[in-house]
């Protein structure tokens, strides 16, 4: 395995993670599309964010050896960006459709 086929894995993860959480969590959904491309942002901007912690793609395969702790670290960390992204997004989609005329 590779660093860059690690790195599709997960993203594709966090695809699934953000698509999995909208279906159970009707309120947070963005729509397949809309999970989709959150599930990707936010798989990145976590692993990119905590990945220097040692589980990036790169480390998983240091000096040509598959280190698997770190592997389901990383995929545990893309899942958890996909949620996180979604209740993100939609907490600043909620703070933007507030009606300012109640204040």
């Amino acid at each position: 395995m590779t660093g860059t086929l690690i790195s599709l894995i997960s993203i594709f993860i966090g695809i699934i993670a953000a698509n999995v959480f909208g279906a159970l969590k009707r309120n947070y959904s963005f729509g397949f599309t809309g999970n989709t491309l959150i599930g990707v942002f936010g798989s990145i901007f976590l692993i990119k964010t905590f990945g220097r912690l040692g589980f990036d793609p790169w480390s998983i395969m240091e000096h040509g050896m598959f280190h698997p702790t770190f592997f389901v670290l990383n995929c545990i960390v893309s899942a958890l960006g996909g949620i996180l992204g979604l209740i993100a997004i939609k907490r600043i989609v909620k703070a933007l459709n507030t009606d300012k005329k109640k204040s």
